[in-house]
């Protein structure tokens, strides 16, 4: 509990504890007045100033000018009556501070929780200085500068390990306690923990730019982005405050003169006051604009905590409205770690052909590039390489110790004129030409993860429509990778203006309710991300493109986290409309009580505070999502 949050708290129990020991001193007149004045002043001066700074602002119509209002009128109504009775005024104004703290404490513990989730920025930076360990500010660590992390310490930069072998905790990053090895030679992200080992590790980007810093932005600006149904209440409150006053005035003012004038009888002024001073009470928004923000706000930090960051709650929203899922294969339902399965030479020996291919594609990173340069096994001398030309969606042409090599699929052999030799097995075919002749193909195979059969299958049973694929790879090799998960449907043989093409169609073949989710690696596929209604990056550990491109970031590679995302999403939306039918149907039942005479004070503050509170420990409902 903060200081702010302790003062509350000891001016409440000093009201209640004097209210309580006014009750039993035998006072009248105006001494009683003056004791009751004094204790609805301690408890409720903080409300009276801020209502009228409201007025004084032009922004009257408030929940503070709500319980400004209907307390000051109960006070000057038992004035004006001379019953002495001020306990109603002060107990609507306490009950109403007591919610407030609760609220309160509820945001903080919703803000705490998210923080402890997300605690992983670094405190310092570990420089060696004259054989000795110096701690520096992150965000003074140059790129290409050596840190030292020692075991328990965060990793404060991304960077390359340059020495020492260590296990990594990644918990708060990915949600899953698995730790994981790294050694010499491997990148490592800020925000793991280092377990074991010490590690020098020489950075690659600033702190600004490091996983860490990019994790925490995009958490912190979530609250900004907001959905339909905060906008909805957010204009509701603005419309539905201002029409209760004047209903409220209506009710104080029009029975009591149609009474006079038209039935002759007495008027009743303080009966209907009274009446429409409970009519304001009851009528207070806060279950709805309180409960609302922070059933989304609690929802992106449970999600946060599970490894699944979503950058606003409008993508929480629509996250849970979505009814087909489209794919990208390698290295999202498949493990994207490409083995050389087998090579079909032509005129040339296997071992050349091999050594022609990774030369070649020795300049590219993708996942294919790698598994060829590892399986020729041997040292890549890049200098035997020149003329290097990348064509998208067919493969690279380049020149080794100045011979001509054309190294990618069926459409690249077309491309230079050559006519390519099918395979007969599964997998995907990487065709070779050396000075213009077929040399022959090389077979590469790509296995699916462990879990993505049960992910497809698990969202089918989460109301999930169709599940699609789509790949650049050979239709041979996509058919019976979607065979074998499970998938709905599946498009190869895509350019990446392709993928962009297939999701527009499956866009335009959807009704405006239901939405399509694109998942992706975040890097090659940020163009399909973007156009989805919403993207999904996955396995997106570290990777800058992927925290750009997509609406959802899932930490890891598990497919899995697809479903447990769709499922945070559909129970923080299904609390949202639990707290709107529960908080507006409640109102509108007290309201209709209070207008009538049946609903007095007491019922008027379960109707504000009580609401309030429930809906808010409902809300809170939405950062337990370990189970899901």
């Amino acid at each position: 509990m903060n200081k702010k949050q302790k003062k509350m708290l000891t001016r409440i129990i000093i009201a209640a504890v004097l209210l309580v020991v006014l009750h039993f001193i035998p006072i009248t007149g105006i001494p009683r007045f003056i004791c009751y004045l004094a204790i609805y002043l301690e408890i409720g001066y903080d409300i009276l100033k801020k209502a009228f700074k409201g007025i004084k602002n032009g922004q009257v119509f408030d929940e503070n000018f709500l319980m400004a209002l209907a307390t000051v009128g109960a006070f000057g109504l038992a004035v004006y009556e001379k019953s002495g009775d001020y306990n109603e005024a002060i107990a609507v104004m306490l009950f109403y501070q007591i919610g407030e703290l609760f609220q309160s404490y509820a945001v903080g513990k919703s803000r705490r929780n998210i923080s402890e989730l997300m605690d992983i920025r670094p405190d310092y930076a570990n420089i060696e200085k004259d054989g000795k360990l110096e701690q520096v500010d992150p965000d003074e660590v140059e790129i290409g500068s050596v840190i030292v992390v020692q075991p328990g310490e965060k990793v404060p930069i991304d960077g390359v390990i340059i020495e020492g072998s260590t296990t990594l905790n990644t918990s708060a990053l990915t949600g899953e306690s698995l730790p994981r090895n790294a050694k010499p030679g491997d990148e490592i992200i800020s925000g793991c923990i280092n377990m074991t080992g010490v590690l020098r590790i020489r950075t690659t980007k600033e702190f600004g730019e490091s996983t860490v810093s990019r994790i925490l932005e995009l958490v912190e600006n979530s609250s900004s982005r907001k959905s339909r149904s905060e906008n909805f209440i957010s204009k509701f409150a603005r419309y539905y405050t201002p029409a209760v006053c004047y209903g409220a005035l209506a009710l104080a003012l029009l029975p009591p003169i149609v009474n006079l004038l038209f039935f002759h009888n007495p008027a009743q002024w303080g009966q209907w006051v009274y009446r429409a001073l409970t009519f304001l009470v009851i009528s207070c928004p806060c279950a709805l604009v309180i409960s609302i923000p922070l059933s989304f706000f609690a929802g992106i930090g449970g999600a946060s905590n599970a490894g699944v960051l979503v950058k606003g709650s409008n993508y929480l929203e629509t996250l849970a409205q979505t009814k087909y899922v489209v794919f990208d294969k390698t290295g999202t339902l498949t493990k994207g770690v490409f083995e050389v399965a087998g090579v079909h030479h032509n005129t040339m020996e296997e071992a050349k052909i091999l050594e022609y291919a990774a030369l070649a594609e020795s300049f590219s990173t993708h996942p294919i590039s790698r598994s060829l340069k590892t399986a020729y096994g041997k040292e890549i001398d890049q200098n035997r390489v020149t003329d290097v030309e990348e064509i998208s969606g067919n493969g690279v042409t380049a020149k080794v110790d100045g011979v001509s090599v054309a190294v990618g699929n069926a459409k690249l052999m077309k491309r230079i004129g050559v006519e390519a030799v099918e395979c007969h097995q599964v997998g995907t075919v990487i065709h070779v030409a050396i000075n213009g002749a077929y040399a022959g193909h090389i077979l590469i195979a790509d296995v699916p993860k462990p879990t993505s059969k049960e992910a497809i299958a698990n969202l089918k049973k989460h109301g999930i429509k169709e599940t699609v694929m789509l790949t650049g790879d050979i239709d041979k090799v996509a058919q019976q990778v979607a065979g074998e998960l499970g998938v709905d449907r599946v498009y190869s043989e895509l350019l990446p203006a392709d993928k962009v093409t297939k999701v527009e169609e499956l866009l335009a073949k959807k009704t405006a309710k239901e939405k399509l989710a694109f998942v992706g690696d975040g890097i090659n596929d940020a163009p399909v991300l973007s156009r989805a209604d919403i993207g999904i990056a996955m396995g997106a550990l570290g990777s800058d493109a992927a925290i750009e491109a997509a609406d959802v970031v899932l930490m890891d590679d598990d497919p899995q986290k697809i479903v447990k995302a769709i499922r945070i999403a559909k129970k923080c939306m299904r609390i949202v409309y639990e707290n709107i039918y529960f908080a507006i149907g409640i109102k509108v039942i007290c309201l209709i009580l209070g207008a009538v005479g049946i609903a007095n004070m007491w019922v008027a503050i379960f109707a504000d505070v009580g609401v309030m509170v429930i809906a808010v420990l409902n809300a809170i409902r939405t950062l337990f999502v370990k189970k899901l």
